[in-house]
C-alpha cells in the first residue's frame, strides 16, 4: 500500500528566496530612508573661509574717496583782454585784498576808452546847454510878465482916474472909454502871459529834471568808462594764498580768461566722488568719518551737485568740529559715509559667495563641521563689509563665504 508523502513548507529553498527577498527589500528601504542621494563633492577646509552669523549693530555705509579743497575759493578771470605787462606776485603767495598780481596793456581798448570819454563829454555839454536855455527862456518868460504886470498897474489907476472925471464931467467920453479899453486889455495881456508863465514853468522844472538825471547817468557812465582801464589791473579780492598759472611778461591774455585763484587757508572741505547708484540716497546733513593722524573726524554733506559725470556725482563735505591741523590741498581722504542709523540685525560677513549665489543660498556647516550642505536664505541692506540676513539662518550658524566657483552643481560638500 502507498503511502502519501506529505510536502514541507518550510524548505531550505524557500527560506533562502524569502531571506532573499526581504535582504533586497530592506536594502532599498534603507537606501530611501538613510541614504543621501545628494551630489557630494570633498574640498579642503584650509582653502574655505567660514563666517560665523552674529547678531549685532548693523549700519549701511558706504566707503567713498574725496579730495581736501580749501572751504572757500575765489577764481581769478581777466576781465578785459590784453598783453601782460608786468607780474606781481608769484604763485603759492600769500596775498591781502586789493594787491596787485599782474598788469595788463591793451592799446585798442584805451584808445576806445578816450573816444567813449570824448563823446560822453560831449553829451554833458549838450545837457548843460540845454539846461541852460530852459533858464533863460524861463527868465524871458518871467521879464515879459513883470513889464506886462507894471503896464496893467500904470493902465488901473488911469482907467479909475478917467472914470471918476466922467462921471463928473470933467473928461471926454472919447478918453474914458480909451483908458477903459487899454486897463481891458493889459488885464487879459496879464492873465494870458500868467497863464503861460504857469504852464511852461511846470514844463521847465520838468525838462530840468530829466536833465539832471540824464546828466548823473551821463557821469555814472564816465565813471564806468574810466573803471575799464582798471581791469587791466589784476588784483587778489579777499586774503589767502594765490595759486596762478605760468605768466610770463609779453604773454597774451583773452578776455574772460582764467589765469589763477585765491584759496582760503581757514579750514577745508572734501570733494567727494560718489557712484551714480546711490544717487537717490544721498541728500545734504548725512554723516561720514574718516581716519587722520591716529584720530577720527566727523563730517557732513552740505552740497550735493545731482550732474552725473562718468557714472558718478560729487558731493561737498564739511568738518563738524575743528579741522585736522596737516591737511594739504588736493590731499586723497578714504571716507567711511553713513546712510542710514545702526539697528541691531543678524550680520553674515561679505565674501565670494555672493557672485555664485546672488545671495540666494549658502553652503552652511553641519554641527560637527565635517559637512557643508546648501542652505536656502534671503538677505537684505547690506554694507561693504556685512550683509543684513532676513531669513535661512540663525545666529551661530557657519557658512562657507569664500567663492563657490569650483564647487559646480553639487549640494554637499565632504570638508577634509
Amino acid at each position: 500500500m502507498d503511502k502519501k508523502i506529505e510536502k514541507k513548507t518550510w524548505t531550505p529553498k524557500r527560506i533562502g528566496y524569502i531571506v532573499t527577498g526581504v535582504f533586497i527589500t530592506g536594502f532599498i528601504i534603507y537606501n530611501f530612508a538613510f541614504v543621501d542621494f545628494k551630489s557630494t563633492l570633498n574640498v579642503e577646509r584650509d582653502k574655505l573661509t567660514i563666517s560665523t552669523v552674529s547678531k549685532d549693530s548693523f549700519q549701511e555705509f558706504i566707503q567713498v574717496s574725496g579730495t581736501v579743497q580749501p572751504i572757500r575759493t575765489i577764481y581769478l578771470d581777466a576781465l578785459e583782454g590784453g598783453v601782460i605787462k608786468s607780474v606781481n606776485l608769484e604763485s603759492g603767495t600769500n596775498v591781502q585784498p586789493g594787491d596787485t598780481i599782474a598788469v595788463l596793456t591793451n592799446s585798442s581798448l584805451q584808445l576806445s576808452v578816450l573816444q567813449q570819454e570824448a563823446s560822453l563829454y560831449d553829451q554833458i555839454n549838450n545837457v548843460r546847454n540845454s539846461r541852460l536855455n530852459l533858464e533863460q527862456n524861463n527868465l524871458r518868460l518871467k521879464e515879459q510878465l513883470i513889464s506886462i504886470g507894471n503896464q496893467l498897474n500904470l493902465a488901473a489907476p488911469e482907467f479909475e482916474r478917467q472914470k471918476s472925471l466922467y462921471e463928473k464931467e470933467l473928461t471926454s467920453k472919447q478918453e474914458y472909454h480909451q483908458a477903459k479899453e487899454n486897463f481891458e486889455y493889459q488885464k487879459t495881456r496879464y492873465q494870458i502871459s500868467s497863464e503861460s508863465y504857469r504852464k511852461d514853468s511846470v514844463q521847465t522844472i520838468n525838462q530840468l529834471r530829466q536833465l539832471d538825471e540824464s546828466e548823473k547817468r551821463m557821469f555814472r557812465s564816465l565813471d564806468g568808462v574810466q573803471s575799464i582801464l582798471d581791469n587791466l589791473i589784476v588784483t587778489a579780492p579777499i586774503n589767502g594764498q594765490l595759486t596762478t598759472v605760468e605768466l610770463q611778461q609779453g604773454q597774451s591774455i583773452n578776455r574772460g580768461e582764467r589765469i589763477g585763484q585765491v584759496d582760503i587757508l581757514d579750514s577745508y572741505k572734501i570733494r567727494v566722488s560718489i557712484d551714480e547708484f546711490h544717487l537717490s540716497r544721498i541728500t545734504t546733513g548725512l554723516e561720514g568719518s574718516f581716519n587722520f593722524a591716529g584720530n577720527t573726524h566727523n563730517l557732513i554733506i552740505t552740497k550735493v551737485y545731482p550732474v552725473i559725470n562718468n557714472g558718478q556725482f560729487q558731493v561737498d563735505m564739511e568738518f563738524t568740529g575743528a579741522t585736522p591741523s596737516g591737511l594739504r590741498r588736493g590731499q586723497t581722504a578714504r571716507i567711511r559715509l553713513e546712510l542710514s542709523d545702526a539697528s541691531d540685525a543678524l550680520l553674515l560677513a561679505k565674501g565670494g559667495f555672493y557672485q555664485t549665489t546672488g545671495g540666494n543660498w549658502v553652503f552652511k556647516l553641519n554641527e560637527d563641521g565635517s559637512k557643508a550642505v546648501r542652505q536656502d536664505l534671503r538677505l537684505g541692506r547690506q554694507n561693504p563689509e556685512y550683509y543684513e540676513v532676513l531669513s535661512g539662518l540663525e545666529a551661530g550658524d557657519r557658512v562657507i563665504t569664500s567663492g563657490y566657483d569650483t564647487f559646480g552643481d553639487n549640494e554637499v560638500l565632504e570638508l577634509k
